[in-house]
């Protein structure tokens, strides 16, 4: 006899169906056996689910002589244990110990020995899935109830034990699906430890984080110990525009499948900020592993990768940027196949200028020697150099700034105009899919970005003068629209380039 049920892999942010086919044959010694590229973890489903359907009352499998379970497709590789209760629910259709329609029915969940439904990773790109292939029901773990209910239009069926789901099939006990959460009252605004009024001084260096903010341009801060840059990286936070439910979904799934989800936060409202330690590797950074999971630049999509102490990032670390800093996404290469994680983050990195971080401070003598100086800077690259927009120093502050009150806009006030920034790119990109100013190509900025006669020349000087590449041409170009669009004009100005051109280093 044979018997057939729904279930899901999650391959990247991705899942597909997988049918968990079983067969008995009553004769001959037991021999229980799962085939269909499973890992270590399905493997030993095994013991787990025999165990999980004796102590639920049921006829365990080792009566049923040899056991056969199929996961389909063959070659998608399947490596989490949320097969446990499909092939539960398998064994006893085939057993002819519980009768229900399958179809339109997917199941996941890990089970206990005692016949407990264990929380697993993923599940939102699962609900997502079966919503779209237009499955009625989806049966998951309790624990993952608060993750499951952001999404509407598929009924969610949460589950505590093996017990629990058959009377449930039966009819003897009705579960109630879960209910969909008010989207609005999850998006209610929040607060933020650090707001930009809080910051003294640094005007010039909040104007670019305004304008990174607006473009979701990369930024890098350059300057003594003790000058504010990780206090301003913070509160950039604050000003970043508010996401989208598109965008929150998007976000919610990568920490879904990497299992950073919070219990008691069902979607991610607010954009992330991530700030891995300079010791990092690249792995944990870029994403990888035997069967691959996002990195931390992908934890940072739609938000903040917050890169202190730049300079002291292993270099192949820093090289592995190089990529995602341009296409907007990760490619991992693995032997058992290749994944794209989305990674369309806004590097904010900061660095001090020598190995003491006297070496631009008027007042402090550098200890370092010329040589020293050099080779500390020649950590970074002139390839990643040149994939940062917005190049600042960030000055020593003096005695009578550090005195003045709190001052300037707070952070409210900046991202009602960066929201409005944002919805004219928005408006302005939408033909080609893209949605800030950052994204656009290189045709898209000829198509977009038109300049006058003075706006050329002044370009024309910058890329004489300074050596620009082609690459950080237009990256200025992009700059000059976004601070255009911060001030509400159609057309770019010279006055906007003449602005952009001061965000370069100008040893460059």
């Amino acid at each position: 006899m044979s018997s057939k049920v729904f279930s899901a892999a999650t391959l990247g942010l991705e899942s597909e169906v997988v049918e968990v086919e079983m067969d008995t044959l009553g004769q001959g010694l037991h021999n229980f056996t799962i085939v269909g590229l499973p890992d270590t973890s399905i493997k030993e489903s095994r013991d787990r689910v025999s165990s999980a359907i004796k102590n639920s009352g049921f006829k365990p499998p080792h009566h049923c002589g040899r056991v056969t379970v199929n996961l389909a497709p063959a070659d998608l590789p399947k490596n989490s244990p949320i097969y446990d209760v499909p092939i539960a629910m398998a064994f006893l259709l085939v057993s002819n110990q519980l009768d229900f329609d399958w179809r339109e029915k997917i199941f996941i969940g890990e089970l206990s020995l005692d016949g407990m439904v264990r929380g697993v990773q993923g599940v939102l790109p699962i609900v997502l899935m079966a919503r779209k292939k237009g499955f009625k029901q989806i049966f998951i773990p309790k624990d993952n109830s608060h993750e499951a209910s952001v999404v509407e239009g598929v009924e969610i069926i949460p589950m505590e034990s093996l017990t629990e789901l058959v009377k449930h099939l039966t009819g003897e006990e009705i579960v109630k699906p879960l209910e969909t959460v008010d989207h609005e009252n999850l998006f209610k605004t929040s607060s933020f430890a650090v707001d930009m009024s809080h910051i003294k001084g640094q005007e010039h260096a909040k104007r670019a984080l305004e304008i990174a903010a607006a473009g979701g341009h990369n930024v890098i801060m350059n300057g003594p110990p003790g000058s504010g840059k990780t206090l301003l990286a913070k509160a950039m936070a604050s000003i970043l525009p508010k996401l989208t439910l598109e965008e929150a979904l998007e976000i919610t799934k990568i920490f879904s499948v990497s299992g950073n989800l919070s219990k008691d936060n069902p979607l991610i409202t607010k954009r992330p900020f991530r700030s891995p330690h300079h010791s990092a590797s690249a792995v944990s950074l870029v994403g990888g592993g035997t069967y691959p999971k996002p990195g931390e630049i992908s934890l940072a999509h739609r938000g903040v990768l917050f890169l202190d102490e730049f300079a002291e990032f292993q270099k192949n670390v820093m090289e592995n940027l190089r990529q995602p800093l341009e296409d907007g996404v990760v490619t991992v290469s693995r032997a058992k196949g290749t994944l794209n994680f989305p990674a369309r983050f806004t590097l904010v990195a900061a660095m001090n200028p020598c190995p003491c971080g006297n070496a631009t401070d008027p007042e402090k003598v550098c200890a370092c020697s010329p040589a020293q100086i050099i080779k500390y800077q020649r950590k970074i690259s002139g390839p990643i150099l040149d994939r940062i927009d917005l190049q600042i120093e960030v000055p020593r502050l003096k005695f009578d700034k550090l005195q003045e009150e709190y001052s300037g806009e707070t952070s409210e006030q900046i991202r009602v105009r960066i929201e409005k920034s944002r919805e004219i790119q928005r408006e302005r990109l939408k033909s080609v899919g893209k949605i800030n100013n950052s994204e656009m190509s290189s045709n898209e900025i000829k198509i977009f970005c038109p300049l006058n006669s003075q706006s050329l020349e002044l370009l024309k000087n910058a890329v004489s003068k300074m050596g620009l590449s082609a690459r950080s041409y237009y990256r200025l170009i992009k700059i000059a629209r976004t601070i255009a669009d911060l001030s509400g004009e159609r057309d770019i100005q010279p006055a906007h380039i003449a602005e952009s051109i001061q965000y370069r280093f100008k040893n460059e």
